[in-house]
């Protein structure tokens, strides 16, 4: 009989000479940002209209038509004046995602919202789908010495056409909202998909957003509106969105 053959543990030289393992593919290169920080003379010039408007609306002799719901389920009157600024606003989330909403000073602006609803995008399509939709976030009123502007509330109790849907959260545009708003900084207005993250959501990776342009009403330190403008007159959905303390 031969003698016995016993296997040798590798040596630690051994380790040396084996081949590396293949290093892993560096990640796919982001677009870089061109957003630009809102103008600040034109907040300016929006601080001094305001002024002026809420002093002429103090006079006596004026006495406005309509004031801004305390409930929900109210609607101002639809036929009112153009005194507000012009914003984007952009809608947008993965159909089977919560949307949100970003509201921009211009397409090429970063945001100066971004507002996380209670709903998923597929829904939200199919309310505009009927042509009407009505938004209102509704929060708790503060203290008169609170200097906390409505917009700045980070949380909201949200009702979409009378009904309660949940809570709108407000949060800080994160890398996604961004490349988001990056991709549609070339768009005005209009309405698509983009890819998303298929990896995470699946064939449903597809976001998909709309763009519009609103009217932004101020109409007390407790009660803010948007409304979204149709390029065509009344033949697009009506979309109006709602921040108000009660």
């Amino acid at each position: 009989m031969g003698e016995p053959r016993f296997a040798t543990a590798p040596s630690s030289d051994d380790h040396w000479h084996r081949p590396a393992p293949p290093s892993p593919p560096p990640p796919p290169p982001h677009q870089p940002l061109s957003l630009v920080q809102p103008s600040q003379k034109k907040r300016h010039k929006t601080k001094v209209f305001r002024v002026f408007r809420s002093v002429f609306r103090s006079l006596p002799i004026i006495t406005p038509v309509c004031k801004f719901p305390s409930l929900p389920m109210g609607i101002p009157d639809p036929h009112r004046t153009a005194s507000g600024s012009r914003v984007t606003g952009t809608l947008f989330g993965y159909r089977k995602g919560r949307v949100s909403l970003s509201m921009q000073e211009t397409p090429k602006c970063l945001p100066t919202l971004v507002v996380e609803l209670a709903m998923q995008t597929n829904v939200l399509q199919k309310e505009l789908s009927s042509g009407m939709v009505r938004i209102a976030l509704e929060c708790e009123k503060r203290p008169d010495k609170d200097k906390t502007k409505i917009l700045d509330e980070p949380l909201w109790t949200m009702y979409c056409n009378g009904k309660k849907a949940g809570y709108g959260v407000k949060r800080e545009a994160s890398g996604e909202d961004l490349s988001v708003m990056e991709h549609l900084k070339p768009v005005s207005m209009g309405a698509g998909v983009l890819p998303g993250n298929s990896e995470v959501e699946g064939p449903d990776g597809e976001l998909a957003y709309m763009r519009a342009h609103f009217e932004r009403v101020v109409g007390s330190k407790d009660s803010e509106t948007l409304y979204m403008l149709s390029p065509e007159g009344n033949t697009g959905p009506e979309l109006s969105i709602f921040f108000v303390r009660i």
